[in-house]
């Protein structure tokens, strides 16, 4: 087990958005999160075989993919399914939170509209997995 990620694996298309929560991650003390980023399923699946991966934050509504697709193929790989999803995406449908749950994501966080409230949250989430115990997943 380790008490912290390494690696942060960031599966958004959305520029705006990858900045934020980049910059958000940047405010934990240095090294303590190297946050990458895949904006298609080809980048997202060779991105989820590096070194040090532990956590994966992952928008639902992408254009070339399902996030629904990938959070299956994490969870039902032998080398990645341990891995943390927090699923980050503005779908706010019950039925499609409790897929994801059923699926084994382990946080399900909807996207505040405001630039405000979406930061505090990732700042919290942040704040959250630098506290918390990460199994290893390699």
């Amino acid at each position: 087990m380790t008490n912290r990620p390494t690696k942060v694996l960031l599966i958004e298309d959305d520029a705006a958005a990858v900045e934020l929560v980049r910059a958000m991650f940047a405010e934990a003390p240095p090294g303590f999160f190297e946050v990458v980023c895949a904006a298609s399923l080809a980048e997202a699946l060779a991105r989820l075989g590096d070194a040090g991966l532990g956590l994966v934050l992952l928008d639902l509504n992408l254009p070339d993919m399902s996030g629904i697709d990938i959070l299956q193929k994490i969870k039902t790989n032998t080398h990645t399914k341990r891995l943390p999803v927090v699923i980050l995406t503005t779908t706010d449908d019950e039925r499609e939170i409790q897929r994801c749950y059923d699926l084994g994501a382990n946080v399900y966080i909807t996207k505040p509209v405001e630039y405000e409230s979406f930061a505090h949250a990732i700042r919290q989430l942040g704040l959250f997995f630098s506290v918390i115990q990460i199994p290893e997943t390699q």
